[in-house]
């Protein structure tokens, strides 16, 4: 690379080059694609960095890559430009034209004609915006969903759902049948729900999308989950579980038996810190196996189940096959039922370590949720390790994080912060397009089972006796690590009474 300053005009920048590379994938790594020539790759480059994703961008599309050198201000100010130049969904739809709209209707009710619609152009050009859209704002999911006189798409991003756009009600069914192609489902098929997958390349990412579609009185409505492969599995440390819980934590997954369960609600990284235990745990000299619907990433060393329930390979015959598989750890992705349960604990109980998740509000829950499928005291207390409870909460966009002054209402409504003054929130800017967050952390409680616990459980208490118990040993709930990494300004007290479920007036 030549340290000679290159001069680019934006009028020089292929934006179409830019839609197969993430702005934030450019942003972070410094540098700008601008020309594909001569199976040859262009870009601008201010250091090193930019030089080895512009290489591997190169590599991906089996092209050479020529890098030219630009300071880092100019090319920061020219790539927020040239990526907002790029047609949003809502730019694509509204390129639609009426006779766009009259083809849609003239066949919107003929079944022969919905399938040459799958290959039109403006189907494809939204949803291919959409997809693209999605990655570049870091959504979860995808939402499109039919009303009586409207068609609405809506984006999952950091756990919160936000209207994108209304599409035309017309196209509501093309839109569809284009994604179940893409997924491999049948698109006649309108009477039962479907689930798929499509496999896309953004960029040089392996981006997975779920697709789940159902139909509804106003017609089919699908949800598209996104996973980024390249993202890969994230460690404890990243997860925020913290220095009072991650000995705790890693002492009991550095066992040979027992159960250690994750529990909250649906959305709350479950899976994720599942993930992350076994990346903390693998090794080659340990047989680990799991069990999961669906198999969202893919770990290297570890064989990775995907039940199946249309040939009865649910998680119950599944971890009975595991069993005879000679495994040391075992991952189930949830203990649904009794059956699930009883063959965990026996797994458990001759010297396997089991990580399994449950549906429960709080750790000393998922104890109680146990002894509701009818396992007798003595199993849960004898087989149980440890409970790990999480929320997931938005972080403060690190960009835009500005401090506030407590008020006296926060201040005597929450013990913790009575000598706190100031805490953090974000004012908004490009970088979180003005939410004033951005990405999330988990907020953890974790519950060791331990003697005293133990004789709780084979009492037959209550979850609030355990929790009380527990907590007067020292345990951290849920609102007390929330609490604490609000006055370290990763989040702010409204996120974490909005993912707790807890409001002013309960203190």
């Amino acid at each position: 690379m030549s340290q000679e300053v290159f001069s680019l005009q934006l009028s020089d920048i292929d934006v179409g080059l830019l839609k197969e590379i993430p702005f934030e994938f450019s942003r972070n790594n410094r540098f700008l694609v601008y020309k594909k020539e001569d199976n040859r790759l262009f870009g601008l480059v201010c250091d090193d960095n930019g030089i080895l994703a512009l290489r591997d961008i190169a590599k991906n599309l089996s092209l050479d890559f020529v890098s030219n050198f630009c300071p880092e201000q100019t090319l920061l100010s020219l790539l927020n430009q040239a990526y907002s130049l790029i047609p949003s969904a809502e730019t694509v739809m509204g390129e639609i034209s009426g006779e766009d709209l009259k083809m849609f209707s003239q066949s919107a009710d003929l079944p022969r004609d919905l399938l040459e619609l799958k290959d039109e152009a403006p189907v494809i050009k939204l949803l291919n915006a959409l997809f693209l859209e999605a990655v570049k704002e870091r959504a979860s999911d995808i939402h499109i969903e039919p009303y009586e006189r409207e068609l609405e798409v809506r984006f999952r991003v950091d756990g919160i759902l936000k209207k994108l756009l209304a599409p035309p009600k017309i196209i509501q069914d093309a839109l569809i049948s284009r994604i179940k192609v893409l997924a491999n489902l049948d698109i006649a098929e309108k009477r039962l729900p479907q689930d798929g997958r499509i496999r896309l390349i953004v960029g040089g990412k392996d981006i997975d999308i779920r697709v789940s579609i159902i139909p509804t009185f106003f017609g089919e409505r699908a949800v598209l989950r996104i996973l980024d492969r390249m993202k890969g599995v994230m460690s404890l440390e990243e997860l925020g579980l913290g220095e009072s819980r991650m000995p705790q934590f890693t002492s009991v997954l550095s066992r040979s038996n027992g159960i250690l369960l994750v529990t909250g609600p649906t959305g709350s990284g479950k899976t994720t810190t599942l993930y992350g235990s076994l990346l903390r745990i693998y090794s080659e000299e340990k047989n680990i196996i799991t069990i999961e619907d669906p198999v969202e990433y893919q770990i290297k060393g570890v064989g990775q189940i995907q039940v199946n329930p249309k040939i009865n390979l649910n998680f119950a015959t599944g971890l009975r096959s595991v069993l005879r598989q000679d495994p040391d750890i075992i991952m189930v992705g949830e203990i649904r039922d009794r059956e699930t349960a009883e063959i965990a604990i026996q797994a458990s109980l001759t010297g396997h370590l089991v990580l399994s998740t449950l549906h429960t509000n709080d750790s000393a829950s998922a104890v109680t949720r146990l002894v509701d499928m009818e396992i007798e005291p003595f199993l849960v207390a004898s087989s149980l390790s440890g409970v790990l409870a999480q929320r997931l909460v938005r972080k403060v966009c690190e960009f835009c994080i500005t401090p506030v002054a407590l008020s006296p209402a926060e201040k005597s409504g929450f013990p913790a912060l009575k000598d706190v003054d100031t805490v953090y929130k974000g004012k908004g800017c490009p970088e979180c397009r003005g939410k004033g967050y951005l990405g999330r952390t988990g907020i953890f409680e974790f519950l060791s089972i331990d003697e005293e616990i133990k004789d709780l459980i084979l009492a037959k208490k209550d979850a609030r006796s355990i929790k009380q118990r527990a907590v007067q040993k020292g345990m951290e709930t849920l609102m007390n690590d929330g609490i604490g990494k609000v006055k370290k300004g990763t989040t702010t007290l409204e996120e974490v009474l909005r993912v707790t479920n807890q409001d002013y007036a309960e203190f």
